[in-house]
C-alpha cells in the first residue's frame, strides 16, 4: 500500500501567522494502517498541522508527502473531515447530497451524479446508521447526526489516508462508539487515519499511535511508548493534574 514507506511524511514544516510561529520545525512520519491521535493544549497547532498537510495553509518552510508524493499529486487518495463547527449547516441541501459531494473528486463538478453514485452514497450512510435520514435537510440534524454525515462523505471517497479534526466533539456516547468502530474498520482495511483528539482519557483505548504537539513536536509513535507522564507534562506545560488518573484508567499505572 505504501509507495515510499510512510503514508504521511511531514518534513521540517513551520507555519507562522504574522511572523509568530504556530508550528515550528515539525517532523512526523505516519506508517500505513495506523490510527493516530494528535493531542495537545488549545493553541498547540493541531488543526493548523492538518490544514498544512492538506495544503489549506501554506507553510513558511518544509514539505509534506503523502505516500511518497506531494499532496497535490495525491489529492485523490486523501479524505478530510473538518471540525463540525466550521461548516455552514444552514446551507439548503439534504443529507444524500452532502455525501454525494464526496464523489466530486471522481465526477468533476460538471457531471451529474448517476443512480450508481447515489447508491454508493446511500451505502456510506448505511455504514454510519444514517440511511433513513437521506432526504433530511442537514440543518435539521443533531450534532452527532451531522458528524455521521461528514464521516459518510469521507467514506465515499475511498481514500487511503483520512484526516479528521475533532470527530468526537459534541456527540453522544453511542455515536462516539460507532465512530471509533468505523475508524478501526478503516485501519483493518489498511487505511491510515489521523485524528485531532482532545480527550486524553480515551487515547490508550482508541488509538495505537499518538502525536503530542505544542507548537513543536514533543513526541510521536506507539501509544505505549509515547503516552507517558513525562511527555504529557512537557506537552501541557506541567498543567496535568489529571495525568495520573488517565494513566490509571488506561492500566498503565496501578499505583
Amino acid at each position: 500500500m505504501s509507495d515510499a514507506g510512510f503514508a504521511v511524511d511531514v518534513r521540517d514544516v513551520t507555519v507562522a501567522y504574522r511572523e509568530k510561529p504556530v508550528l515550528w520545525d515539525i517532523d512526523l512520519e505516519v506508517a500505513p494502517g495506523v490510527l493516530m491521535a494528535v493531542v495537545g493544549p488549545n493553541g498547540a497547532g493541531k488543526t493548523t498541522l492538518i490544514k498544512a498537510i492538506l495544503g489549506l495553509i501554506k507553510p513558511a518552510a518544509g514539505e509534506v508527502l503523502i505516500h511518497g508524493r506531494p499532496y497535490s499529486q495525491q489529492r485523490h487518495r486523501v479524505a478530510y473531515v473538518p471540525q463540525r463547527g466550521s461548516v455552514d449547516w444552514d446551507f439548503p441541501t439534504n443529507v444524500l447530497d452532502v455525501v454525494t459531494m464526496g464523489l466530486y473528486g471522481k465526477l468533476g463538478w460538471v457531471r451529474r451524479p448517476t443512480k450508481q453514485h447515489k447508491a454508493v452514497a446511500l451505502e456510506a450512510l448505511r455504514k454510519v446508521n444514517m440511511e433513513a435520514f437521506a432526504s433530511r435537510q442537514i440543518s435539521q440534524l443533531s450534532g452527532g447526526q451531522q458528524q455521521r454525515v461528514f464521516l459518510a462523505r469521507a467514506l465515499v471517497q475511498e481514500a487511503d489516508v483520512y484526516f479528521m479534526d475533532e470527530p468526537f466533539q459534541g456527540v453522544d456516547a453511542v455515536t462516539e462508539r460507532s465512530i471509533i468502530e468505523l475508524l478501526r474498520a478503516l485501519r483493518a482495511e489498511g487505511k491510515t487515519v489521523v485524528v485531532v483528539h482532545h480527550d486524553l482519557q480515551t487515547v490508550p483505548e482508541y488509538f495505537d499511535s499518538v502525536l503530542l504537539l505544542n507548537v513543536r513536536r514533543i513526541a510521536s509513535g506507539p501509544v505505549e511508548d509515547v503516552f507517558t507522564e513525562e511527555n504529557l507534562r512537557v506537552t501541557y506545560g506541567g498543567r496535568v493534574g489529571f495525568v495520573k488518573f488517565v494513566r490509571q484508567q488506561s492500566g498503565v499505572d496501578n499505583a
